[in-house]
């Protein structure tokens, strides 16, 4: 356990802990402390008390003496210069047409350096800004940039509930908010009635979430069925701060719609529902369900030897079986040197006098008519001497002999 004091530098900010060093410190005593900013005046929020080791956030460090008035008057001179100082950086931010929002000024406890905060919607360069202000105050100059709840808690404002706004008052931290809160907790998904001064989710919408959450789970959901004094009937919608129910109920040829408290409903499924159910339908109510017989266990599967250690064995393989020898590939003839056949040249046809013109058609038309027949005669005779697949050695040799018939025969022995 470590002994521990919290201590804090602004209203309504962070707590830190440090180490009371021996001091007699109590709430509301001002004390200065050295922190990761250098010296700062700060004030006690609680007495001395133990921490286990932790939560400690280490290094823990001392605080360095209790405020003193001397100390009192640096902070309040410090308050002035502020203000100042303030005036000064929004004129300079005018000259240099900079979009950029002035929050606040703090000045360091020791007057080591100036934090100016803003805001802007994107990056800004303020490097000949920083200049100017340098050679302004002499000392160094820090500009941070902040977002719109940072804004808010630094000016404060009234919210929507008539009082000042939480993160100004006594909020530390901020939590996360989602908009799944405001519809658990039936809040109009309006942007404006849901929205604090900083455009973003109210964040007393956090508050009550836990009880929303806690009490749902006791509650049916909207539209099922439940048991009440009155019978059974559908949930038409629930309250969740009240805890009650608005069920529809048949009544005679109509319905109406009835609020009840939970406590005083049930759901089907219940003991209740099932005596009440024997006792209007005049049937024995509902048997317990046996138990379901246990499944034997299974055969416990056994332990595989240990492999030895070193080379893996290899795995045996079986027979083989023998691969079927392909048939001899027959022997070609070989071929005699010498020059290729040529090709039997085309024969020229004797002239053959003019077909007679049938009925109805000219001179020029019967010729035209038998050139078709000349070329599938021609055709026909060059068949045999370039065939389209390669023919077995005997077909070769004999058509070449008929290729040298051909070529000794006279053009009347072809017709």
């Amino acid at each position: 356990m470590a002994m521990v004091i919290r201590v804090r530098f602004k209203r309504a900010s962070k707590l830190y802990d440090f180490d009371p060093n021996g001091l007699e410190l109590h709430t509301g005593t001002k004390v200065v402390t050295e922190t990761a900013r250098g010296v700062e005046l700060g004030e006690c929020v609680s007495g001395v008390m133990e921490v286990p080791d932790e939560r400690v956030v280490s290094p823990l460090k001392p605080i360095i003496r209790i405020a003193t008035e001397q100390d009192l008057m640096i902070q309040r001179r410090n308050e002035q210069n502020e203000k100042e100082a303030f005036d000064i950086a929004v004129e300079k931010i005018a000259e240099h047409k900079l979009e950029m929002k002035l929050v606040d000024v703090e000045y360091a406890f020791d007057h080591s350096k100036i934090i100016f905060y803003f805001t802007a919607n994107g990056r800004v360069d303020f490097r000949m800004l920083v200049k100017n202000l340098a050679g302004i105050f002499k000392t160094r100059i820090e500009l941070r940039q902040i977002g719109v709840r940072d804004e808010a808690k630094m000016l404060g404002g009234i919210g929507p509930c008539g009082r000042p706004i939480c993160c100004r008052t006594y909020l530390g931290d901020f939590t996360p908010v989602s908009i799944k809160m405001a519809k658990e907790q039936n809040l109009s998904l309006n942007p404006t009635k849901i929205s604090g001064l900083c455009d973003r989710l109210m964040c007393c919408l956090k508050y009550e979430q836990d009880h929303y959450e806690a009490t749902r789970k006791r509650m049916p959901r909207v539209g099922r069925e439940i048991i009440t004094p009155d019978g059974v009937g559908t949930i038409n919608a629930i309250n969740v701060l009240s805890e009650t129910v608005r069920v529809r109920i048949a009544v005679g040829d109509s319905f109406e719609l009835r609020e009840y408290p939970i406590d005083d409903c049930q759901r089907p499924g219940t003991d209740a529902q099932a005596q009440q159910g024997g006792d209007t339908a005049g049937e024995a109510p509902a048997q317990p369900r046996p138990p379901k017989p246990e499944r034997p266990p299974k055969p416990e599967r056994p332990e595989r030897p240990e492999r030895p250690e070193g080379e893996r064995p290899d795995k045996p393989r079986g027979p083989r079986g023998d691969r079927p020898e392909k048939p001899p590939r027959p022997d070609r003839p070989p071929r005699e040197k010498g020059e290729r056949p040529q090709k039997s040249e085309r024969p020229q046809r004797p002239d053959r006098p003019p077909r007679p013109p049938k009925d109805g058609q000219s001179a020029k038309q019967a010729d035209r008519s038998a050139e078709p027949e000349k070329l599938d005669v021609l055709m026909e005779e060059a068949a045999p001497v370039k065939p389209e697949q390669a023919a077995p050695v005997e077909e070769t040799v004999i058509l070449a002999e008929e290729v040298e018939i051909r070529e000794s025969a006279q053009p009347e022995d072809l017709l």
